[in-house]
């Protein structure tokens, strides 16, 4: 997993609350478990104004000129910035896959949705939450301001719009020391490698009619 340090990059309003999973990567693309290709079907619903299918050539679609990730300013934008309870609905880890292999390295709402933002952490992605009066500030300076870049500092735990104030935010420990080393579930059971072969050889040799 890529680890999470810092990052300066453009910020995409999504002035939606309750953006549910469904939205995210409709339930039709789930075709795959390899974490990448979806990025493409990334709000299908939204970002296209005809029904897409898998596997459709994304040439013959017809974008959403009013989509925020379909607009020339926010092209390339790293950081979604959304309202409250982001990635409801369904436990699907593909939410976070999709918006990851899309490019998307952390978002920033009051609340998301806990498995969801769980699956954030897993997947390389930071989930910031600010308080209503924080993002209210933030749509309205992106408003003033498009193209805006955000600089976010996981160490320091802030977010500075360019030439503003930094901001701190709250972050678990744990989930901290995992995102700035990189280090997903299976990162962490490998650190345990050769523990795990010892025990298996321990098990082999004091049991080893389960292993005839």
């Amino acid at each position: 997993m890529q680890p999470f340090t810092t990052l300066e990059a453009v910020v995409a309003p999504l002035d939606r609350s309750n953006v549910d999973t469904d939205a995210i990567i409709p339930k039709q693309f789930m075709k795959s478990v390899k974490r990448t290709g979806f990025g493409v079907n990334l709000f299908d619903e939204w970002r296209y104004l005809d029904h897409g299918e898998p596997g459709q050539d994304i040439s013959t679609r017809q974008p959403n000129p009013d989509f925020v990730l379909n607009q020339p300013g926010f092209a390339g934008a790293q950081i979604l910035l959304a309202r409250d309870n982001f990635g409801c609905g369904s436990s699907r880890e593909h939410a976070a896959w999709a918006l990851a292999d899309f490019g998307i390295r952390a978002l920033i709402a009051p609340s998301f949705a806990d498995i969801f933002y769980g699956n954030c952490f897993k997947n390389g992605m930071l989930p910031i939450q600010l308080g209503e009066a924080t993002i209210q500030a933030l749509f309205d300076l992106v408003a003033r301001i498009p193209g805006l870049r955000l600089a976010i500092d996981l160490e320091a735990q802030t977010v500075r719009p360019a030439g503003g104030e930094a901001i701190p935010f709250a972050v678990e420990p744990e989930r901290k020391r995992r995102l700035l080393n990189g280090l997903d579930d299976v990162a962490l059971t490998l650190r345990q490698a050769e523990r795990i072969r010892d025990y298996e050889r321990q098990r082999r040799a004091d049991e080893p009619w389960l292993f005839a």
